[in-house]
C-alpha cells in the first residue's frame, strides 16, 4: 500500500518539479483536515505510479505555507511539472479530489 509523501522545505521542490503532484496543506488540530486525511491515504494508493500524493504540515512548514499563500486549511494544490495548475480549499469529497487529479494526468 502506497503512502503519501511528507513534504518539507528541504524536499518540496525536488518532489514537485516533475509529473502530477497533489499537495495537501493541513494541521493536526484542523477538523476538516482530519476528515480529508483518510481520503488522501486512499488516493496515495490509487494513484501510485501516476501521481505523487503529498502532505505539508502547516504548523511545521510555515515558510511553504507563506510561499504558496495558504490562508485556510485544508488547501490542496494540484501541480504539474512544478507549476500550480489548480487549488481547492476545504474538505472535498473523494470524487471531487479525483476529478481534479485526473485533469493533471
Amino acid at each position: 500500500m502506497a503512502h503519501y509523501i511528507e513534504l518539507t522545505h528541504e524536499n518540496f521542490e525536488s518532489v514537485t518539479n516533475s509529473g502530477a503532484v497533489v499537495v495537501d496543506f493541513w494541521a493536526p488540530w484542523c477538523g476538516p483536515c482530519k476528515m480529508l486525511s483518510p481520503i488522501i491515504d486512499e488516493l496515495a494508493s490509487e494513484y501510485e505510479g501516476k501521481a505523487k500524493i503529498c502532505k505539508v504540515n502547516t504548523d511545521e512548514q510555515d515558510e511553504l505555507s507563506a510561499k504558496y499563500g495558504i490562508r485556510s486549511i485544508p488547501t490542496v494544490l494540484y501541480m504539474k511539472d512544478g507549476q500550480v495548475m489548480n487549488q481547492t480549499v476545504g474538505a472535498l469529497s473523494k470524487q471531487a479530489l479525483k476529478d481534479n487529479i485526473d485533469k493533471l494526468l
